[in-house]
């Protein structure tokens, strides 16, 4: 997949299929909208995605969602912040400008909710008049539902917000997770508790409450579910930065500096701190045990 970030002007494309959003989760919704641009590949037309970026956190990083969008087949994702230049585009501006004079669209994918242009003024409706105006294909896509309400990033940052990491799972259609290269800790874990690997996610990342967290991690074919606590390490004390911090089940590899994906499935209890190492090993040592009765309950693809 092609990457680019957008300083002022689009790539010169050729019939392309487009789809619009934020995609900041990519999340069931979203992933109608790519399916529905992916099968114009048979037709020849490159899978094309604009992400608009706003500046505020994000459910998956841009690394992350880059690597989800070339696993699924996308072939360019333009990521485009909100400048004044695009905010202040009139919707029949935009659809010139950027969709047929740069992207030479031929085909088009939004949500019914999907608006554009000046003061969000454009429309699915309007984009969808244009394309018979312009000579290119509308698709206007219902939303997808979760029961009485529809499946949004603003749900899922609610579930995340709570610590239902089950429910963001599946609002998105897989398991929240984060991604990072395996780094070095404070080693006290190694000495003195449980081994574990430890990864720094994202500053741009919206985490789940810090606490533990029953997880499966992926170094690249290999996986193992584990228990992972998000947090401060109040307990161990020292410089505190906000860590990943994974005790893998039946894992004995040395693993820093690998890469490595935490899916999240259960959030057993908050981030606590206790009055010694001592009652801290106990704990984990229980944290580990729940972990392993709720694998052996839960079957999970790992």
């Amino acid at each position: 997949m092609e990457y680019c970030k957008i300083e002022k002007d689009f790539p010169c494309l050729k019939d392309s299929a487009v789809t619009l959003g934020k995609f900041d989760g990519i999340h069931r919704g979203h992933r109608t909208l790519l399916g529905s641009i992916l099968a114009q590949k048979e037709r020849g037309k490159p899978a094309v995605v604009v992400a608009f970026d706003t500046g505020s956190k994000m459910i998956l990083s841009h690394m992350e969602r880059r690597t989800l969008l070339e696993q699924m087949g996308v072939d360019l994702l333009l990521e485009c912040p909100l400048t004044r230049w695009i905010r202040c585009m009139s919707p029949e501006e935009f659809v010139k400008k950027i969709l047929l004079d740069r992207l030479h669209a031929s085909y088009v994918a939004v949500g019914e909710d999907y608006r554009f242009g000046y003061e969000r003024a454009g429309t699915a409706t309007m984009l969808l008049e244009m394309g018979k105006r312009y000579g290119f294909e509308t698709v206007i896509l219902p939303k997808e539902m979760e029961g009485n309400r529809k499946v949004s990033s603003t749900y899922i940052r609610e579930a995340l917000a709570a610590g239902d990491v089950e429910k963001a799972g599946h609002l998105l259609g897989i398991p929240f997770f984060v991604e990072g290269f395996v780094t070095h800790g404070r080693g006290i874990g190694h000495k003195k508790l449980l081994p574990t690997v430890n990864v720094i996610p994202s500053e741009e990342k919206i985490m789940p409450p810090n606490g533990v967290y029953m997880t499966v991690s992926s170094f690249g074919e290999k996986r193992y579910a584990g228990i992972t606590n998000i947090g401060y390490k109040p307990t161990v004390g020292g410089e505190p930065f906000l860590g990943v911090e994974t005790f893998l089940f039946g894992c004995e590899e040395e693993l820093y500096g690998k890469p490595c994906r935490t899916d999240f499935y259960h959030y057993s209890r908050p981030e606590k701190k206790f009055s010694s190492l001592e009652e801290l090993r106990c704990q984990l040592r229980q944290d580990a045990e729940d972990g392993k009765a709720y694998f052996g309950k839960n079957r999970v693809d790992k």
